[in-house]
């Protein structure tokens, strides 16, 4: 049988409180990733804001006893700044925001209309930036605080149909840059996470063959699967973590081994 060191206990013990004492707001928390980031921050200690543009949000204390949970349109200024001042007015700050929420699009260049291209920008960049924007403002505040954005593996490599999509989540990962250099002398850190393809619904609202469109990736990947919600979720807390301190502006790739081939 194998034995547990002094040592791991108290590496467990410490991961299990490791946001004692932080507030933390995730956006796009009513189901997949952004729902699982506020089920491991609230399980570690944290104070938790989650926000979504679904009703099924309100639901979300029943099961996070102390989380709270608001309706808004990521896309709006005004939703950035209500959210951000929730944090602050029900838990005296925000020392971590997690920028989950996105949209995506599958269309030929030739196919996207100018409504298309704004409504993917409006959500993954003009929303995060918003979100961003406030979060930055009341760490600076704090004293210091993380961001950490859900990217994708398309702010780096090129995928066909995907140019809305891919554009707005590499102006995610430069604003992160830019986050992460005006951040550090304020003690503010900021990352992405360029996320590879993930098993939720996200898909089923544009693609009718999207278990097969699942399906074709996990072929692609060198682990031969896509990711879980949950395993996207980890990454996102460890980069906001105490663990993390040292890493800042960084795109970290968690798509399987997709990008290395």
């Amino acid at each position: 049988m194998t034995s547990v060191t002094p040592a791991a206990e108290a590496a467990a013990a410490s991961e299990i409180t490791e946001f004692a004492g932080k507030v933390a707001l995730v956006t796009g928390a009513a189901r997949g990733v952004g729902k699982e980031a506020v089920a491991l921050l609230h399980a570690r200690g944290a104070r938790v804001v989650a926000v979504d543009l679904r009703p099924g949000i309100r639901t979300l204390p029943d099961e996070f006893p102390g989380v709270l949970a608001m309706t808004g349109d990521i896309a709006q200024e005004e939703t950035a700044a209500r959210a951000v001042r929730s944090a602050v007015e029900s838990f005296g700050g925000l020392d971590i925001l997690v920028n989950n929420a996105g949209r995506t699009l599958n269309k030929p260049v030739t196919d996207t209309t100018a409504e298309d291209w704004d409504a993917v920008m409006a959500v993954n960049a003009r929303g995060s930036f918003f979100f961003a924007r406030e979060a930055f403002r009341a760490m600076k505040a704090r004293g210091g605080g993380a961001i950490v954005s859900t990217g994708s593996y398309t702010c780096t490599v090129a995928l066909p149909e995907g140019a809305a999509y891919s554009a707005s989540k590499g102006a995610l990962a430069q604003l992160t840059k830019v986050l992460a250099v005006e951040g550090g002398p304020l003690g503010i850190r900021a990352n992405i996470v360029a996320a590879g393809v993930i098993e939720t619904d996200f898909l089923d609202t544009f693609r009718t063959d999207s278990r097969a469109y699942l399906a074709s990736f996990a072929d692609a990947q060198p682990l031969g699967r896509v990711a879980q919600p949950e395993e996207i979720a980890e990454v996102l807390c460890f980069l906001v973590s105490p663990r993390a301190g040292f890493i800042t502006g960084a795109v970290v790739a968690a798509d399987g081994g997709f990008t290395a081939v």
